[in-house]
């Protein structure tokens, strides 16, 4: 099955302007199973409370029927289960939308169908969930338009709650632009419309995508492919008297500018723009910022130049050995105290474990951590975060123990203790 996605995929890069009129008849019994595959099975459950284990109990049977369902037209899209999730930082929470097990692996090839066609269409300035490509690539791309390219001022933007904005008419309109096929159309718009389940009561939605659902992150990238990328590149880029590059992680972007007039306009044009598409910018946390090789120089004498913050890093203008410009990136106060909050409640669930279970757990949680901001530049914060994490730890013990004689001379001779320090795994990204 994975041939057929294949060559629809090279299809649709040597045909750009093809609209596919036939991509039901790959959601078989077949295809699903190969879907199931890929999935998260320990997800939480939906509105109908089913986990994975329990749909995997008569998987032929359920796919079966699924297929038949889709095919005949008559498959109901649920609602999705309403939770809410801390957002680093604030106290306000992030809405999610949990679909059921059967709706979930449906949204997942579906998912996959609209990921052959689409791929071919993004552009190189996207990174967010695209095969291949990653947060590492994005900031692969935005040092070395910064180090190597003509950039003076960065445009930093926000886009205020995104993924409950997301105009369902236009999203339409923009997934046809590549989709002819009815069965296809059908469950995107029932999915679109199927509304939200919170306390007992459905809510229906006429704007948003639900975070959570394995077909929003696609229908996300489709959106602001065509309201910001192709936007930028083909039509605004032509306008700048100097370069420009954008750099773009789903709804987290950055734009580099060579010329700050070139970077005002742009401001202009994008809150016109987002707006004809139901969008906003937030403010509150977008401006136009001195960044790059010659922004130390156009600041005032003793100053140092503004910072930013992007996929979780704050970048710094710095030097390196020799003197030369560098780049310096940081793990960012918020994904720190994100980080920290998570363990801290980690610990304060889970006090009365025994000690080498703690030490395998917080090992797994920094070996995490570590996987995603081990680059150059950031050894000694992440030294910072592993002695708070066993200080949370010394705290627990304490309090586990009801003593205070856990001290660190005593501590640090104990095998069990110890905690795995970070290497540097990205140095040229």
């Amino acid at each position: 099955m994975s041939t057929k996605l294949d060559r629809i995929a090279t299809k649709a890069r040597s045909e750009r302007k093809l609209r596919f009129t036939s991509l039901g008849h790959l959601l078989t019994p077949e295809f699903l199973k190969e879907t199931w595959k890929q999935m998260n099975r320990k997800a939480a459950s939906g509105v109908d409370g089913e986990t994975a284990k329990e749909f995997e109990k008569e998987l032929d049977k359920r796919v079966e029927d699924l297929c038949a369902k889709v095919r005949e037209g008559q498959y109901v899209a649920p609602p999705v289960r309403r939770v809410y999730i801390p957002k680093p930082g604030k106290t306000e929470l992030r809405p999610l939308g949990i679909p059921t097990t059967e709706d979930r692996l449906l949204q997942r090839a579906v998912a996959r169908i609209l990921d052959a066609v689409f791929e071919a269409d993004f552009l190189e300035c996207s990174y967010g969930y695209r095969r291949g490509l990653g947060p590492h690539k994005a900031l692969q791309a935005l040092r070395s338009a910064v180090v190597t390219k003509k950039v003076n001022y960065v445009y930093e933007a926000d886009i205020r709650g995104y993924f409950n904005h997301i105009n369902h008419n236009w999203l339409r309109q923009m997934v046809a632009h590549r989709i002819a096929d009815p069965v296809i159309l059908r469950l995107i718009g029932k999915w679109l419309n199927a509304g939200v389940m919170e306390n007992g009561v459905v809510v229906q939605t006429e704007e948003g995508s639900p975070q959570g659902g394995p077909i929003s992150p696609i229908l996300a990238n489709v959106y602001l492919h065509y309201v910001l990328d192709v936007w930028f590149e083909w039509q605004v880029k032509k306008q700048f008297q100097g370069e420009a590059n954008l750099i773009r992680f789903v709804d987290d972007f950055v734009v580099c500018f060579q010329n700050k007039e070139d970077a005002e306009y742009f401001h202009r044009e994008l809150g016109m723009r987002l707006k004809k598409f139901n969008l906003e910018l937030a403010p509150e946390k977008t401006r136009i910022l001195q960044f790059g090789r010659f922004a130390e120089s156009k600041t005032k004498y003793g100053e140092r130049p503004e910072t930013f913050t992007f996929l979780g890093f704050k970048h710094v203008c710095g030097r390196g050995r020799k003197g030369e410009f560098a780049l310096v990136r940081i793990p960012s106060v918020k994904s720190c105290r994100k980080f920290l909050g998570q363990t801290h409640a980690w610990l304060k669930g889970h006090m009365h474990w025994q000690r080498r279970a703690q030490q395998k757990q917080l090992e797994i949680r920094l070996q995490g951590f570590y996987r995603y901001f081990a680059l150059h530049h950031c050894k000694r914060k992440l030294s910072w975060v592993r002695k708070e994490v066993q200080m949370q730890w010394i705290r627990t013990l304490r309090q586990q123990s009801q003593r205070h004689r856990l001290y660190w001379s005593y501590l640090n001779s104990r095998t069990w203790f110890e905690l795995p320090y970070a290497e540097t795994l990205y140095p040229a990204v």
